[in-house]
């Protein structure tokens, strides 16, 4: 395959195959140990998102307890200085609960976790707002 091959076969919308690959890469490479856990997590994860229930639940705790959507704020000052005529907008997602967008993740794997009957959560961050937002989550459920 070519390099502008790939590109082809990269394109939006563009699905795995049954094993999770996408052509002649991907899939998931994890030790041995974890596959059990992965199918298990992926199984809960097809049941869920197209569970009304769950999926009832998830937007309506993003809406009261994140506080999603999130405002948009228009910066007139910023646009003035990239073009005429160009309005720059910002998302403010430092306005969501724990101040970022993580907590969107956090929550949505927090229900599925809940939905499975798991009682610990492993939170592996490196920034540390991935991790408030796991804890927020943790602590509310």
């Amino acid at each position: 395959m070519q390099t502008h091959d790939l590109v082809q076969v990269y394109r939006h919308n563009f699905y795995p195959d049954e094993r999770g690959r996408y052509g002649s890469f991907g899939g998931k490479f994890v030790p041995e140990s974890l596959m059990a856990a992965l199918t298990e997590l992926e199984t809960a994860y097809e049941r869920a998102r197209n569970n009304h229930e769950f999926q009832a639940e998830l937007r309506g705790l993003l809406s009261s307890f994140v506080g999603r959507p999130t405002t948009l704020h228009y910066v007139p000052r910023f646009s003035q200085m990239i073009a005429p005529g160009v309005k720059v907008y910002l998302k403010r997602e430092d306005l969501a609960h724990t101040g970022a967008h993580k907590i969107n993740n956090a929550l949505g794997q927090g229900l599925l976790a809940k939905r499975m009957g798991k009682q610990r959560i492993i939170a592996e961050t490196g920034a540390g707002q991935h991790g408030v937002a796991t804890s927020t989550v943790c602590t509310m459920l």
